[in-house]
């Protein structure tokens, strides 16, 4: 009886170098052609899970989540003070797809920080911006400028309340002078008061007041002239 050996199927010796070679769970040290270093998760060669990436040319570090790839879930992003030779925490916070998105903190190169939420890189949302000079802004922003209902407050102790758009006073809104103890209220455009009125607020506290109160209105509908005056920029 004749006997006929079984031939396997079997891939090239490339193919199963190539499969031996895909990254999967836990892994050591990767290093890139570039020299950059990734130590973490993978899944089907990709990033995936939690890991630390470290760029040789800027020696900026991430250490968080990954999703197929890219930051995704929770991490910090730190980047080399050479004149101090040390780090600092840029960015620490969610992020989607590889950018920025969901609730986090950023420290700009001036030592300004913002708190609060992002999508897709920009300021957008509701958050608290802590400027250089002292200012803070808290309220909503759409793409990385202040747009919506929203405060801020100066360093002197005044605080205006109010609506803004791209980045500036637009619309109704307070500007409380605390050292005078006056406040003005009325209508911005493009950062600009328009027209509004003066009255006095908090006179006996405030630390510089005025030397004479203010005089009451004695129009008959001052209400009326101020929406007419409104309407004048109104679109």
């Amino acid at each position: 009886m004749p006997y006929f050996k079984t031939v396997r199927n079997q891939a090239p010796p490339s193919s199963l170098l190539d499969i031996k070679s895909q990254k999967c769970g836990l892994r050591h040290t990767v290093f890139s052609a570039n020299g950059n270093e990734y130590t973490g998760e993978w899944k089907d060669n990709k990033k995936h899970g939690e890991g630390a990436q470290i760029w040789k040319q800027s020696g900026a570090i991430y250490d968080g989540d990954w999703k197929f790839g890219k930051r995704d879930g929770y991490g910090t992003f730190s980047v080399l003070l050479p004149e101090r030779k040390e780090y600092l925490r840029k960015y620490f916070g969610e992020w989607k797809n590889g950018k920025k998105h969901g609730y986090g903190t950023y420290v700009y190169n001036n030592s300004a920080v913002y708190v609060g939420e992002w999508s897709e890189d920009q300021r957008s949302g509701w958050g608290s911006m802590y400027y250089e000079n002292g200012e803070i802004y808290e309220g909503e922003w759409m793409k990385d400028k202040n747009h919506g209902h929203g405060i801020i407050q100066f360093v002197n102790g005044n605080w205006h309340e109010g609506t803004w758009k791209d980045g500036k006073k637009n619309g109704t809104g307070k500007l409380y002078y605390c050292d005078r103890g006056q406040l003005y209220d009325g209508f911005w455009v493009d950062g600009v008061a328009k027209c509004g009125t003066l009255s006095d607020f908090g006179r006996n506290e405030a630390p510089t007041p005025t030397k004479y109160p203010i005089p009451q209105v004695q129009l008959a509908d001052m209400q009326l002239v101020i929406r007419e005056a409104q309407s004048t920029y109104q679109c």
